[in-house]
């Protein structure tokens, strides 16, 4: 047993890092990204023959904010209880977007281990993310987003002027560069002396909302982080790569969304229904509110007779009733509804045709949160212990495991 210092959260022990350690989660990187630009990713390579790489499972729901969040408390949406970034309260008959840390139900590993003394610091290009990872985190320790860099102040955020930090102007968060830019940050931070002892970094996907793995604008895009992500590997901390989830193209051969409006076609089958779309968020330029995962809130005598009307429609994969999904997916019971709804992999889910605005994805949508967005890339750049790596070739990891394989998993 080791005798060195661990803090306990959520069940699970940490071993406190003497060697810096950096998670870092790549919004909506399916592991073809990776393959497709391997020609201009030489730092990536070198940080895979440094250690390795696999693939792990992500939570589903695949979306950002369940797997951000299992990703810094080390559990799933059943224990920490967010499971997308909306939910319906059936009591107060109302819609609820759940981007408040109040929603969280067990304190995040980075607060855990600041709160042991630990020098954290988290960087999420989408701010919707930075209360979630700023929460529990003293003062003093540097937090901030991407998309509000230019406001950050030494009170608010642990750190101020960060553009002149970086050195340049925070991009807009419909730009590839936002990604770049957090990155970029992150390497800045490792250079510091001391640079801090444990850091998260959040990408976001607009990248691979817009472009296929191998086009020519994706492949820009990760030569651009493969620069930062060698500087982070030239740091000398141990860095961990993962994603929240992976990304498919959804559409007809007219290049037109190819969406099934959930809400609507129940109501044509005379059933009146709530449709929650957890992929929700203030971000739909990426998405048009579209992805492969829905909710759906009926009275209990129409739960059987709606999941058969479920079943029945065309990219329809799985229906599940509310226990049957919260044990599959560790997911909490009272934030799902009575039925869970999974389309194809080509395939997604929404309200009624005026609910959306798809005008921005009108000619072209890639989207995410089903079974086949929920494998990700798990990447070390120090060779793992023969436990970790047994269960990385099992496909056993899931993408919240990387802060324990980052603090417990490495081989010494």
């Amino acid at each position: 047993m080791s005798s060195e210092p661990a803090v306990t959260v959520n069940g699970r022990s940490y071993t406190i890092p003497q060697t810096p350690v950096v998670g870092i989660c790549i919004d909506g990187c399916e592991p073809a990204y990776l393959d497709e630009a391997a020609a201009v990713m030489p730092r990536l390579q070198a940080i895979v023959n440094a250690g390795v790489r696999g693939e792990a499972r992500s939570v589903v729901p695949s979306f950002t904010n369940p797997n951000n969040v299992a990703i810094v408390t080390g559990v799933p949406p059943a224990v920490n209880g967010i499971p997308g970034n909306f939910y319906y309260d059936a009591e107060a008959d109302e819609e609820v977007l759940m981007q408040d840390p109040r929603w969280l139900r067990c304190p995040t590993l980075l607060a855990a281990l600041a709160q042991s003394g630990v020098d954290v610091a988290a960087v999420t290009t989408k701010d919707k993310l930075g209360a979630f990872l700023s929460e529990g985190l003293p003062a003093t320790s540097v937090r901030f987003s991407v998309e509000k860099a230019h406001e950050a102040t030494l009170e608010s955020n642990g750190i101020e002027a960060v553009l002149d930090f970086v050195g340049r102007e925070n991009p807009g968060i419909y730009e590839p560069e936002a990604s770049v830019f957090c990155i970029e940050a992150g390497a800045r931070l490792m250079n510091r002396k001391p640079p801090p002892r444990v850091l998260y970094l959040s990408t976001t996907d607009f990248v691979q909302h817009k472009y296929a793995p191998g086009s020519v604008e994706a492949n820009a895009f990760y030569a651009r982080l493969d620069r930062f992500l060698g500087e982070l590997h030239d740091s000398g901390a141990i860095v961990g790569i993962t994603a929240d989830h992976g990304m498919n193209d959804k559409t007809k051969q007219d290049g037109s969304p190819r969406v099934q409006y959930v809400e609507s076609l129940l109501r044509d089958a005379g059933i009146a229904a709530r449709v929650i779309l957890p992929i929700t968020d203030p971000y739909v330029v990426h998405h048009g509110a579209l992805g492969s995962y829905a909710t759906v809130y009926v009275d209990a005598d129409q739960v059987q007779r709606t999941a058969t009307c479920l079943d029945a429609i065309p990219g329809v994969e799985r229906v599940l009733k509310r226990s049957e999904a919260a044990q599959l997916f560790q997911l909490p019971a009272d934030r799902i509804g009575d039925l869970v709804v999974l389309s194809d992999q080509h395939t997604v889910l929404g309200r009624t045709p005026e609910w959306h605005d798809l005008k921005d994805v009108a000619l072209g949508l890639r989207s995410h949160g089903g079974l086949h967005e929920s494998t990700v890339p798990f990447i070390l750049n120090r060779p793992i212990n023969d436990d970790i790596a047994n269960r990385l070739a099992a496909g056993e990891l899931r993408n919240f495991d990387l802060f324990h394989v980052l603090c417990n998993g490495v081989r010494t």
